[in-house]
């Protein structure tokens, strides 16, 4: 197969999902399994490089689908952690962070796109995500912020985007 087609991910924080942290919610549940059905469909299609910018929520839950894909039979599927800075996880409580870097631990391939946070920084990682992918997956309520622009980007860059709605 030649080169690897690349699909990113964007998505909402737990502050905008209507179960917050409680991933035991059932829209929870539905949600992480589309995510699942939709990272197996991207593959199926011949997507095999995944970027996934390592937020809290969603982002977590989309590094998670790819895992499991991989754990699954697709083991040619690489996971890319492409984290804004390195104090990503600051201020997130300890189970989170210890998730952050479980999953950072599993990823294919680590990148940090700046050596200190700045404003902007992470619109720029949702750029530099954009701007290597031919597949946005986002899971999107249609409110305003990251997620929104994101999408709206990818839209204009014309990068096929499947929108996984709550």
């Amino acid at each position: 197969m030649g080169e690897k087609i690349t699909c990113c991910f964007t998505g909402h924080r737990p502050d905008k999902l209507p179960w917050g942290d409680w991933e035991k919610a059932p829209a929870c549940q539905d949600l992480k399994r589309r995510l699942n059905q939709a990272v197996e469909s991207a593959y199926a299609d011949g997507y095999r490089h995944f970027i996934c910018g390592m937020a809290r929520g969603c982002d977590q839950y989309f590094a998670e689908a790819v895992l499991a894909a991989k754990a699954d039979g697709a083991q040619d599927a690489q996971l890319c952690a492409l984290v804004p800075c390195p104090s990503q996880p600051d201020g997130w409580d300890e189970a989170s962070v210890a998730r952050y870097w479980a999953l950072l631990a599993a990823c294919d391939q680590l990148e940090v796109l700046e050596d200190h946070y700045s404003p902007g920084c992470m619109l720029r990682r949702n750029r530099e995500m954009l701007r290597r992918a031919q597949l946005l997956i986002s899971v999107y309520d249609g409110t305003p912020g990251g997620t929104a622009a994101t999408v709206r980007l990818a839209e204009e860059l014309g990068i096929t985007v499947l929108p996984l709605w709550m």
